[in-house]
């Protein structure tokens, strides 16, 4: 945000997106073929070798072209011009209803999540283990590949059409999911089902940080309620694999799934009834739109 200001975070977050899966699938591929050639211990080496290109382009980027306020959310407009803003930390966390039921919203969609694709490579790991691993790879390869090719995508549509047609689509398809996955043990039909987490997870990795975003802007405390956020989706990640294997251990797979299923609509019911659209109006009075100066924006 502090490079390409506020108009241009929308398509530029889902460009990162996307970038980030690709070099998840080329970190996977690449680590596939070095492990293959030269044993499991060259995986930690070959890890210790992308941090180079990494710190590389970190240091390509000039502190320069940052605008630091704006980057936290923390410029707003003052009679045409842009100032300095820090709102109070208590009052961004919890004097805002909307970001409190949202964050419970991140929290109940991952609960509902993290736990799934492990327990189904559990379940199919008891028939057949010798292809358990391959069919998990896949499986996380068809998800990062989705999130790669339709991150750019969503950022544009979020910064034209708005953030909560694509939260109910993200939201909507996780009950779907959890529904199938009891209807098949095809491995080529539970493969294809990972579209659908592919979906979820590349509209919630875009969207929920761009609703964070526009409830914090000119506030100061866009980092400090990206932490809540990041907490609200371990908390939900740790809790789903502890609650699904319990499920698991006392009933069935198929209770777990659909078990998770149902809080899965639970977060898309809370979603669709308190969470109203976030994008600010553009043309509306009085909306802060502050973004850097013209030299530091580029097209998206």
């Amino acid at each position: 945000m502090g490079i390409v200001g506020v108009n241009l975070f929308d398509r530029q977050f889902g460009k990162n997106q996307s970038f980030n899966s690709a070099g998840n699938v080329a970190c996977a591929l690449l680590i596939a073929g070095v492990s293959h050639l030269f044993g499991n211990r060259a995986i930690f080496i070959t890890a210790a070798v992308l941090t180079i290109p990494t710190v590389l382009a970190i240091r390509a980027i000039k502190g320069s072209d940052i605008d630091y306020d704006l980057a936290r959310g923390g410029a707003k407009l003052v009679g045409g011009k842009e100032v300095p803003a820090r709102s109070s930390a208590m009052q961004t966390l919890l004097g805002d209803r909307i970001l409190l039921v949202f964050l419970a919203c991140a929290f109940l969609f991952h609960f509902a999540n993290a736990a799934m694709l492990p327990q189904l490579g559990e379940m199919l790991s008891h028939g057949a283990r010798a292809t358990a691993a391959p069919f998990m790879s896949a499986c996380i390869i068809v998800t990062q590949v989705v999130i790669m090719c339709s991150a750019p995508a969503i950022g544009r549509f979020a910064n034209l059409h708005g953030r909560k047609p694509l939260l109910l689509l993200g939201f909507g398809v996780l009950p779907m999911r959890a529904v199938l996955y009891t209807l098949t043990h095809n491995s080529g039909g539970l493969i294809a089902i990972q579209l659908l987490d592919g979906v979820a997870n590349a509209i919630f990795g875009v969207v929920s940080i761009l609703v964070v975003a526009d409830r914090t802007r000119a506030t100061g405390r866009f980092n400090l309620v990206q932490g809540s956020l990041a907490t609200a989706v371990g908390l939900g990640a740790a809790l789903s694999t502890t609650f699904g294997g319990k499920l698991i251990q006392h009933f069935s797979y198929r209770i777990s799934f659909l078990s998770l299923g149902a809080i899965a609509t639970i977060a898309f019911v809370l979603l669709w009834t308190a969470i109203p659209e976030t994008l600010p109006d553009r043309h509306e009075s009085g909306t802060d739109i502050s973004s850097p100066t013209t030299s530091q924006e580029f097209p998206a």
